[in-house]
C-alpha cells in the first residue's frame, strides 16, 4: 500500500518496486493525487495496480476509470462491494469480526482483508478466523513488516499481506527510491525462505 501525495512520483516509484521484484501496487485514496497517480501508473508500468481506502460506489468508479484493477476498502459496504461487482473488479472489504465475515459470504466474496491486523491479534487471529470460515481468503494489512509477514504467509488462508513500510513516507518525501528497492527486495525474499543463494541471502526474482 502506497499514500502518494504527489503524483509525479508515479513512475519513478513503479520502477523501484518492480527492481525490488513486486508486481502489484495499492494506491489509497488518502491524497487529491491518488487518482493520477493510478492512472500513471496502468498507464506506465505493468503493475497490477488496485485503489486503497475507498469509501463509497463514487470513488469504486472513478479508481476503475483511472485504472484500478482492484478495490480494496478499510471495512465493509456493501454498496461499494455491489458496485465493484458491477463493474467486474475484485473488491476486498476489510474485516475484523466473524459477522463481517459472514456478511462478505452473503455478499458472494471469497477474499477479505483483516485490518488492523496485528492490533487484532496478528496470524494466530487469522488462524483462528479461518477455522469456522474454511473456504475464506485473508489479506492481513495494518502492521505487517518483513519480520512478520512470513508468520501470515505461513497460514493457509492466507492469500497476501500489504503494508506502507516498503514505500515509508519519509522515504517518499526524501525521494530515496534506492531504500525502497531495498526494502521491496527484503520483503519479497521473506515470502521464499527456502530460496537461497550461494552468498546465502534470499532470492527475490
Amino acid at each position: 500500500m502506497v499514500i502518494l501525495p504527489d503524483a509525479s512520483a508515479a513512475e519513478p516509484l513503479a520502477a523501484a518496486i518492480t527492481a525490488g521484484g513486486l508486481r502489484s501496487i495499492e494506491v489509497t485514496l488518502r491524497t487529491p493525487a491518488a487518482l493520477d497517480a493510478i492512472k500513471r501508473l496502468a498507464a506506465s508500468s505493468d503493475l497490477l495496480v488496485g485503489a486503497g481506502t475507498v469509501l463509497n460506489p463514487e470513488q469504486a468508479e472513478r479508481a476503475v476509470e483511472a485504472g484500478a484493477r482492484y478495490v480494496v476498502c478499510p471495512g465493509f459496504s456493501a454498496a461499494v462491494v455491489r458496485r465493484c461487482q458491477d463493474l467486474g473488479v475484485p473488491v476486498f472489504p476489510g474485516v475484523a469480526t466473524p459477522t463481517e465475515i459472514q456478511m462478505a459470504l452473503e455478499a458472494g466474496l471469497e477474499a477479505v482483508k483483516f485490518f488492523p491486523a496485528e492490533q487484532l491479534g496478528g496470524a494466530p487471529m487469522v488462524k483462528a478466523l479461518s477455522a469456522p470460515f474454511p473456504g475464506v481468503r485473508f489479506v492481513p494489512t495494518g502492521g505487517v513488516t518483513t519480520a512478520n509477514l512470513a508468520a501470515y504467509l505461513a497460514v493457509p488462508a492466507v492469500l497476501a499481506v500489504g503494508g506502507t513500510w516498503m514505500v515509508a513516507a519519509d522515504l517518499l518525501a526524501a525521494g530515496d527510491y534506492a531504500e525502497i528497492t531495498r526494502r521491496t527486495a527484503a520483503a519479497v525474499a521473506a515470502t521464499r525462505p527456502d530460496e537461497t543463494d550461494l552468498g546465502g541471502e534470499s532470492d527475490a526474482r
